[in-house]
């Protein structure tokens, strides 16, 4: 082993490094190639995709490119799958490929061949680097790469995320006094789920000996910052660190998830098809996404590093107790965390209760605050 090579791994390991550069490579639009063996598989975020890239692309391996299609979109497209496709593309065609991957109207016109794992690999690494998970790719012989293409193995992209939860670490921390919450402590971690720092808000003066109230927020720029209507984000993130604050204090984790874990634009893009009528999950899923992309569990690391092994859970979403109590944390008791129901948010609230089994009963709401237009 080369010095450089060991002082590198001071840092982190070569795997994870790789995945790291291959999500910064995707999300800037060039191609990355996929391993697994002798095989590998070019890949392409699909919004980078214009007709003269598809044709030089073509140029690698002549009428073998394809377009993966994860399952919910298939679904959307009237499709019974579970896993995804693949469409094969002959003749390079990007206006083609962004239809069968983006738009609201597309048919499926080709057959459709199961993914295989290399495919699955790059819709992984779509999701990881908060994309839309729609993958134009070639496949070539791993032989046939050079050093000019960031490559990364199938197996440390399925290996990052856990990777990324033993590696979150405290980077910063300081006394924030909020409006709501005099004494308050913000603790900055990197690592995890995201793109950017974790933040776990220590409100008052919990007792960390005894189950410490908490809730997991998922970062919400439009309605955290901005008090949007269309969803209860705002109230619940301040509702909750006023509870605390008035009560024995608490940990408010602040998680770089936004768009239940699809990224700020795809979030808007769903915004966009919400405006047209689509309900908030049908409108995830035409983008190609299940009910929620989001994990837990770097969540409850967040926690066990800062000493907390029991807790009071202020949610009103069932995937996030069942994360904590199977990451190993106890859980005494789980409280509903409610916002203010407006005309423009009711059909988001009740979608939620109705599709994604939240826990959410609307005279309480309305007890709590009511209704607004």
């Amino acid at each position: 082993m080369s010095k450089v090579a060991e002082v590198l791994g001071l840092f982190d390991t070569a795997d994870e490094r790789a995945v790291d550069r291959a999500i910064a490579e995707f999300r800037a639009g060039r191609p990355v190639a996929v391993l697994e063996g002798g095989e590998a598989l070019v890949v392409l975020l699909v919004d980078a995709l214009t007709q003269r890239i598809a044709e030089g692309l073509d140029t690698l391996a002549p009428g073998r490119a394809r377009l993966i299609i994860p399952a919910a979109r298939l679904r959307r497209l009237g499709l019974d799958r579970q896993q995804p496709g693949i469409v094969a593309f002959p003749v390079p065609d990007a206006a083609r490929v962004e239809t069968l991957a983006l738009k609201i109207d597309a048919r499926i016109d080709a057959p459709v061949s199961p993914a295989g794992t290399l495919d699955e690999g790059a819709i992984e690494l779509a999701r990881l680097a908060l994309l839309t998970p729609a993958v134009y790719a070639v496949p070539l012989p791993a032989s046939a790469l050079t050093d000019d293409l960031v490559r990364v193995s199938l197996k440390d992209i399925r290996a990052y995320r856990a990777a990324q939860v033993n590696a979150i670490q405290i980077v910063g921390r300081a006394p924030v006094p909020l409006e709501f919450a005099a004494e308050t402590e913000f603790v900055v971690f990197r690592g995890g789920e995201g793109l950017r720092d974790q933040v776990a808000i220590i409100v008052g003066k919990p007792d960390f000996a005894k189950p410490v109230a908490i809730r997991m927020h998922s970062a919400c720029l439009t309605g955290d910052l901005f008090g949007s209507l269309k969803c209860d984000c705002g109230d619940q993130l301040r509702g909750t660190v006023q509870k605390m604050a008035q009560a024995d204090g608490g940990i408010l984790l602040y998680l770089d998830q936004e768009g239940r874990g699809n990224g700020i634009a795809n979030k808007m893009r769903a915004y966009k098809l919400q405006s047209q009528g689509w309900d908030t999950y049908d409108a995830d899923e035409v983008l190609g996404f299940g009910l929620d992309q989001r994990r837990f569990d770097f969540a409850a690391e967040m926690l066990r590093r800062l000493g907390v092994t029991s807790v009071r859970v202020m949610t009103n979403n069932p995937e996030k107790i069942g994360a904590l109590k199977a990451s190993g944390l106890e859980v005494v008791a789980d409280n509903r965390a409610y916002g203010r129901p407006t005309a423009e948010n009711v059909r988001y609230l009740a979608s939620k209760r109705d599709r994604a089994g939240h826990f959410i009963d609307f005279d309480a709401m309305v007890a709590h605050a009511p209704l607004t237009d």
